[in-house]
């Protein structure tokens, strides 16, 4: 992933990532995002064929970060709500 500067609002859109860049970015928006105190996010990933989505759902389910995730809150199969747990986070494995 290169270094290019990204909002932290809580709202990371996919779209703008390669496909092999993804789980980074999802890692890194997850962690700035705790660290700005934001704990409710949304990862816009596209509905297409559901790849993309199983692959955030996959990372989520195992991040120690991660309080919950909803994949298509409110009819839009498009994007994951995720609750983060405030940090510091739990070491991997430890939910």
């Amino acid at each position: 992933m290169d270094e290019t500067e990204y909002p932290v609002d809580g709202t990371l859109d996919l779209h703008m990532f390669r496909p092999k860049e993804c789980a980074e970015a999802v890692e890194a928006y997850l962690e700035a995002c705790a660290e700005a105190g934001i704990l409710d996010v949304r990862i816009i990933h596209g509905k297409g064929i559901g790849t993309l989505r199983e692959q955030v759902r996959k990372q989520l389910g195992r991040h120690p970060g991660v309080a919950d995730f909803n994949v298509g809150t409110g009819g839009n199969w498009g994007a994951t709500t995720v609750r983060l747990r405030p940090l510091p986070w739990p070491a991997e494995g430890e939910k």
